[in-house]
């Protein structure tokens, strides 16, 4: 096997220029001859750098208003060939290709383009880039002879590496893999942007990683946060101000405390445990709010994460110095939209390790129409459950006692609170405050979450409300609700036993709703 050895030519052509002069002034110094295009031409030439114009390459002018000047024959070929092969280097001295042994390309803005609001079509495929992916692909696979580089914060490094004479085949690998996740990232971006199927039969999910972890699950596991391009959810702007870093688990707790809050214009507040509330509440401002969600389970709020829908400033973080002085609660995380200065400082003489985030204002609505749950091998698809935003048209009442409006708000109350608790669930609303008293989640049955929530109610039990997540397979949740005195039942019905339960409703006195309508949560 025989090397090939030339002169050697490195291709520029780039749309984001971060560093590209300085990184051209480098690779000209170390012997490199650059061939570029276009732009990336012109600020090369107008920085003293010495450029062959692709046209001297390929014999064909840029056309189509620059749709067509990398691609040729030339190109391609000085990229693709293998030094290595005899049978190539025969062919590339036959066809007088010059050997490009670095290629330097990154895409045109198609993930910036159709973040513009009401882009057009037409701009958006303008940005989809085909001679780029092309070149990055070809170098990509003849990664053993040619280096690639998509990423500017790769410059330094590879320079460094080419001044040594250090560029070993790992770190061309290494390279190669970025380049094909980047052009992965792009087209998929692509597909998802012209696809309107909602399930099409393949399919990608393009992650940014944005986050790293400060351990997984369990201290062993290692663990990032990615991100998907345009995302409009405010957890791509969590800034930590102060205190420990997040854990997978810190960060999936915040997640969920964020959906628990999400739904409400009100200021609301809820208490976090293992991606699941111990308290949820509202109130006239944040402190009301943070108050009512650590008393409706002091003993759970201890090392829990709180997450609010509304600013946290110095009245509600005094909310923090009471429950430590009344109940020993200890936080571990505050997440919100925006803290004070006054507030920050005061959480930090409460408990200096305690994590405090923000992650700006919560949107009205999502940028991405489908939720993901991973699993060993693959993952599953499905809509995301915002039904909380229709009306409650069609519920119905069954029993003979109907709630009264106060009844009724809390009951609506309810079922927004329980869609984002862990299945199977059964909760204690109130019966005047927007708060819960008893959450009985993440069990396998359901009079067990209903033990679990009346218990932890308590006194509060009496004259509350009671919603379940699905419908009462049975009547023995109904009467065991009867017995603390529990008001008003909201449920999904749909039972073949329905009738057993509005019967033992209607002897207790109780008012019944079914709404026709699931709140599982996973």
């Amino acid at each position: 096997m025989s090397h090939y050895k030339n002169a050697r030519y490195a291709l520029l052509s780039v749309f984001d220029k971060t560093g590209i002069v300085e990184f051209g002034k480098q690779i000209s110094q170390i012997g490199f001859q650059i061939i570029s295009t276009g732009k990336t031409a012109k600020i090369l030439t107008e920085n003293d750098i010495p450029v062959i114009p692709i046209q001297d390459i390929t014999g064909n002018p840029e056309s189509f208003d620059g749709r067509m000047k990398t691609i040729s024959f030339q190109i391609e070929s000085g990229i693709l060939f293998d030094r290595t092969n005899e049978k190539h280097v025969k062919e590339a001295k036959e066809f007088k290709i010059k050997n490009i042994d670095l290629v330097v390309c990154n895409l045109y803005p198609f993930e910036q383009t159709i973040a513009k609001p009401h882009v057009k079509i037409e701009d958006a495929i303008e940005n989809i880039d085909v001679g780029g992916p092309t070149m990055i692909r070809a170098a990509a696979k003849n990664f053993k002879n040619v280096l690639v580089i998509t990423d500017p914060q790769d410059y330094t490094q590879v320079i460094s590496l080419f001044r040594e004479e250090n560029i070993k085949q790992n770190f061309r690998q290494q390279l190669a893999a970025k380049a094909f996740a980047h052009l992965s990232f792009y087209d998929s971006q692509i597909a998802h942007y012209l696809n309107k199927e909602k399930f099409p039969q393949e399919t990608t999910l393009p992650g940014r990683r944005l986050i790293n972890l400060r351990y997984g699950e369990n201290p062993h596991q290692s663990a990032a946060v990615y991100f998907e391009p345009n995302t409009n959810s405010p957890l791509v702007k969590l800034k930590k101000l102060t205190g420990r870093e997040l854990s997978y688990v810190n960060f999936t707790d915040i997640v969920a405390g964020l959906e628990s809050v999400r739904v409400f214009t009100n200021p609301a507040a809820v208490v976090i445990k293992h991606n699941s509330p111990s308290g949820i509440a509202l109130g006239n401002n944040s402190a009301q709010a943070l108050k009512r969600a650590i008393a409706a389970d002091p003993v759970s709020a201890f090392g829990g994460i709180i997450v609010l829908n509304k600013p946290l400033d110095l009245k509600t973080a005094r909310t923090f110095a009471n429950f430590k002085e009344e109940n020993g609660v200890l936080v571990d995380i505050v997440a919100a939209p925006s803290i004070t200065d006054d507030a920050q400082q005061f959480i930090q003489t409460i408990r200096k390790s305690t994590g405090i985030y923000t992650f700006g204002n919560i949107p009205h609505h999502r940028s991405n129409d489908l939720h993901a749950k991973y699993f060993d091998g693959g993952f599953v698809l499905q809509d995301w459950d915002d039904n909380y935003k229709k009306k409650y048209k069609n519920w119905k009442v069954v029993t003979q006692k109907k709630p009264t409006e106060k009844q009724l708000k809390q009951m609506q109350l309810a079922w927004q609170f329980i869609g984002r608790i862990k299945s199977n669930t059964i909760i204690v609303v109130d019966k005047n405050l927007p708060m819960t008293r008893g959450i009985g989640s993440g069990q396998t049955s359901r009079i067990r979450a209903a033990q679990i929530a009346l218990d932890q109610a308590d006194r509060y039990s009496e004259q509350a409300i009671m919603a379940s997540d699905s419908f009462f397979p049975f009547d023995d949740t109904v009467k065991l609700a009867a017995k603390y005195g529990i008001a008003a039942i909201v449920q999904q019905g749909g039972s073949i036993n329905d009738n057993l339960s509005i019967a033992a409703a209607d002897k207790a006195g109780m008012t019944m709703i079914l709404t026709g309508e699931r709140k599982f949560w996973h």
